[in-house]
């Protein structure tokens, strides 16, 4: 079964079948295909965040850009803290974080927009992209959700945020992107004592002496779920950040010297 994030451009990965819900909606992921970025970070690093070239990271951005048809003067990013703060932004937020990481928007990890012409922005290396998109209201929105986030529940801030705009969390698109897998992701009992038992018992394995491994992405499904939004409204990523060396940056298998993924969603302005 093809996935849901369709790998049809060497730079990025798109949800295709939301965007051929609305011809105006673009919703993707980036690989680490295309860039001019050297080693470790070759070539397609998109974060500011990290110790790359920022003229070889702008530039990265705005190619992207144009194969996007977005331009990077619309696009906005959170801080992203590792916390579960949302914001709805607006067009005042244009611009912010997408030329200078100082500028993001402070202490967020979740953006929700319904305004044209404004690409909510994410960078990931391992961590869970949560996409959200609302077909009747046109919201959209995407979270940066690692374990810090996940469990801290990042995902039932997004929906309940969206509740509070007016969306009907019964007809709420969920997609989750490429991130690393369980059987890739050990942890120690001092995150596991973070998540709840009911959760622990569907999304983690015990392997060894305080040593589990935890699945990010059924964690964010069991939340998802206890939200509200309807399974066959949330669709999951197969790919592995971690396995997929050739595609993807990962934190944990490149030991922390490596690029950052973008997790974008956005309504064009026509």
């Amino acid at each position: 079964m093809a996935d849901v994030f369709l790998h049809e451009n060497e730079s990025f990965l798109s949800i295709k079948k939301w965007q051929e819900l609305n011809p105006n909606l673009i919703a993707g992921f980036t690989s680490r295909i295309g860039g001019v970025s050297e080693t470790p970070y070759d070539s397609q690093n998109l974060g500011l965040h990290v110790p790359d070239k920022k003229q070889s990271i702008l530039s990265n951005r705005r190619s992207l850009a144009q194969q996007l048809n977005f331009p990077l003067e619309s696009w906005a990013s959170g801080e992203q803290v590792h916390h579960s703060h949302v914001q709805v932004i607006t067009q005042a937020d244009k611009g912010k974080g997408a030329m200078d990481y100082d500028s993001s928007i402070q202490g967020t990890d979740g953006l929700i927009t319904n305004e044209t012409g404004l690409l909510c922005t994410a960078f990931f290396a391992d961590c869970v992209p949560l996409y959200f998109y609302d077909p009747q209201s046109k919201y959209i929105g995407i979270a940066h959700a690692g374990w810090k986030g996940s469990v801290n529940r990042i995902a039932e801030k997004m929906v309940e945020k969206l509740q509070s705009l007016g969306v009907d969390v019964r007809k709420l698109l969920v997609a989750i992107g490429p991130c690393i897998s369980q059987e890739n992701y050990e942890v120690n009992s001092q995150v596991i004592d973070h998540v709840s038992p009911k959760l622990r018992e569907k999304t983690t394995v015990h392997v060894g002496e305080y040593k589990y491994l935890l699945n990010l992405k059924q964690l964010n499904v069991e939340i998802l779920l206890q939200c509200g939004v309807f399974r066959n409204n949330i669709d999951i990523s197969n790919y592995c950040t971690y396995t997929e060396k050739s595609l993807f940056y990962s934190h944990r298998r490149d030991q922390g010297k490596t690029g950052r993924m973008l997790g974008y969603i956005g309504l064009r302005r026509f």
